[in-house]
């Protein structure tokens, strides 16, 4: 896999039983790309520590003023200048190559689990935690996997050149064969506490990436409420814990590094004191003394990564245990099924309320609980938050068919809608019927207001088309974006429209004219609206009250209201005692309602 063909057209099933286990399964799944930064890895290696050799040869062919061997020394080291500098080139291409690679089979992964759990995934993981996992902890997972091709090819190389000084000078390779062991291995001791410093960093640095996320998400409430200063001195506070983690992490690494600087220069201390006395004696000459010297000097930079693979396993490790808890959550029921993909048709029933949405018809439902009406609303939809009989649709449960049967069949427009950020077009084109335009949705949405703010707040878009939408649409009022939310809804013409309090932002005029467009745009079609709008309601073939999770009454609107307390206590939002006191307000109510029908 290049960079130039992500993504992949199929990132592969991971193994999310534990962090180490799903870095492992990151490896493998790319074993061709490791195998080549493996081979120019020691191609690098290898030619930076034949240089050494060469200098030695060189030395020695000076001393006995041998001609032809300095030719052929020189010649040599033309050959390991030019693999040295090859490997190095492709070495990183590689390196990079395998890094971006994992980390966008990371992000794959991550946006295929978003897109199966759908809502449930933030009702199971933190919002922010999902961030921090597909942003910086897919860099850190990247990283480790890309680092273990050239930790090998290092390690590989420095054995080659402990053998080989073994072999070209036993007295003073005995030494380098000895000590080298003690250098690579002396941090290990160091490492666990390494690592938990790095995992608290870790643990620290995620909460304030939540606190962040969560406090941008709200920052309008906020402001609202005058929570400002509030929740900065929270995130402050947040920050400053994560600078202490840091420094105390950074302490135990600058320790390790510098333990990795000084016992290699210990090593080197004692292969001189040794190889002067060899000298001396004369049991060596100056050229192997030269040789065996400088092939230690540059051991220390295949050393260094003894310490890398241990600082971005340590980094890594908290990373891939965070995305493998995320890509371990399963929906909780099956997104095979177990009928062949088809679109059924015909009523929507759901058997444990005992909702009845008739095929074709513009149904209301009024539920006193908001929450119990948005778990319904993605129970409607095929997205129940626990198992439990199925919905049927036309009586085809849900459940029993492919995950992209049932979301053809029911499109969920929960409460809280996001808007990506690009142009109005792009906003617009999601997956339809093709049977209604863009300009009729956002008509029958009320968007002529919306569509002027963003040509005004675009400099070079005289087309509302063309219009940028800023990051989940926060140039725009709570109002605009519900209604643009609905118009992309309206446009994907799904055979059940299920919505969720639709226009809990817009004013009473504004929401009378679009129920008049919602009922006219989706006639002959099935649809579902949560709310308690007597607006809405009003428009509604017929209205069904669900109180304590079963449907209590259904009927016209004007009937339940004035039939049914528990219906008219949630829609006029009185009290049992004002409802007991005076009824007489009824009438009053509908007049008011009538007077805003007749001028919307």
């Amino acid at each position: 896999m290049q960079i130039q063909d992500l993504p992949y057209p199929d990132p592969g099933v991971p193994d999310a039983r534990s962090g180490p286990r799903f870095l492992w399964w990151l490896w493998r799944n790319q074993l061709g790309g490791q195998l080549k930064s493996l081979a120019w890895g020691l191609l690098h290696f290898v030619s930076v520590s034949a240089l050494p050799f060469c200098v030695g040869l060189a030395v020695q062919a000076a001393v006995d003023r041998s001609g032809t061997r300095l030719a052929l020394t020189g010649g040599l080291m033309v050959l390991c200048g030019t693999g040295l500098a090859v490997g190095d080139t492709m070495l990183h291409r590689a390196a990079v190559t395998n890094w971006i690679t994992a980390a966008a089979r990371v992000q794959q992964l991550l946006a295929r689990k978003a897109a199966h759990l759908g809502s449930a995934l933030t009702r199971r993981v933190a919002a922010g935690e999902v961030v921090a996992v597909s942003t910086g902890d897919v860099e850190k997972i990247g990283w480790f996997v890309e680092a273990v091709s050239r930790f090998t090819a290092a390690a590989a190389t420095v054995v080659i050149v402990a053998v080989g000084l073994v072999v070209y000078q036993p007295a003073l390779g005995v030494v380098v064969a000895v000590g080298l062991p003690v250098v690579a291995l002396a941090v290990l001791p160091l490492l666990p506490r390494a690592t938990r410093r790095a995992d608290v960093q870790r643990e620290k640095a995620g909460r304030a990436t939540e606190l962040a996320s969560d406090t941008v998400a709200g920052l309008r409430v906020l402001r609202g409420i005058g929570g400002e200063e509030l929740f900065l001195d929270r995130y402050r506070r947040a920050s400053q814990e994560v600078r202490h983690a840091a420094v105390r992490s950074a302490r135990m690494w600058s320790l390790i590094s510098a333990v990795q600087v000084l016992l290699p220069g210990l090593l080197l201390i004692a292969v001189v004191w040794r190889g002067v006395g060899l000298a001396r004696e004369g049991r060596i000459d100056v050229g192997e003394l030269v040789t065996v010297y400088s092939a230690v000097m540059i051991l220390s930079y295949p050393l260094r990564h003894f310490e890398e693979i241990a600082m971005a396993y340590s980094f890594s490790r908290p990373s891939a245990k965070r995305a493998a808890r995320v890509l371990s959550l399963e929906r909780s029921t099956d997104t095979d099924g177990t009928r062949a993909a088809e679109v059924p048709g015909g009523d929507l029933y759901d058997p444990v309320t005992g909702l009845l949405a008739p095929a074709g018809r513009f149904t209301a439902v009024v539920c006193g609980d908001p929450d119990a009406a948005g778990r319904l609303a993605e129970r409607l939809g095929g997205h129940p938050a626990e198992p439990d009989r199925s919905v049927l649709l036309g009586g085809v449960p849900l459940d029993d068919l492919p995950l992209d049967s049932a979301r053809t069949a029911v499109l969920v427009q929960d409460k809280d809608p996001v808007l990506l950020s690009g142009t109005l077009r792009e906003l617009l084109d999601v997956p339809s019927s093709g049977a209604v335009p863009a300009a009729d949705a956002l008509a029958a949405a009320q968007c002529e207001d919306v569509l002027d703010a963003l040509v005004q707040g675009s400099l070079d878009a005289a087309d509302p088309m063309d219009a940028r939408i800023t990051e989940r649409g926060r140039s725009l009022s709570g109002g605009q974006r519900q209604r643009l939310a609905l118009a992309r809804s309206l446009i994907t013409d799904p055979q059940v429209l299920v919505l969720d309090e639709p226009t809990s932002a817009v004013d009473s005029h504004t929401e009378a004219r679009i129920a008049d467009g919602l009922r006219r745009l989706r006639s002959g079609r099935t649809t579902v609206v949560f709310t308690s709008s007597p607006l809405l309601l009003d428009r509604a073939d017929r209205v069904a009250l669900v109180h304590e999770g079963r449907v209590a009454a259904v009927g016209p609107h004007r009937e339940l209201i004035d039939g049914e307390p528990r219906y008219r206590a949630v829609v006029t939002r009185e009290t049992d005692e004002e409802l007991a006191a005076d009824d007489g307000t009824l009438l009053d109510e509908l007049q008011e309602l009538e007077e805003i029908e007749e001028s919307a």
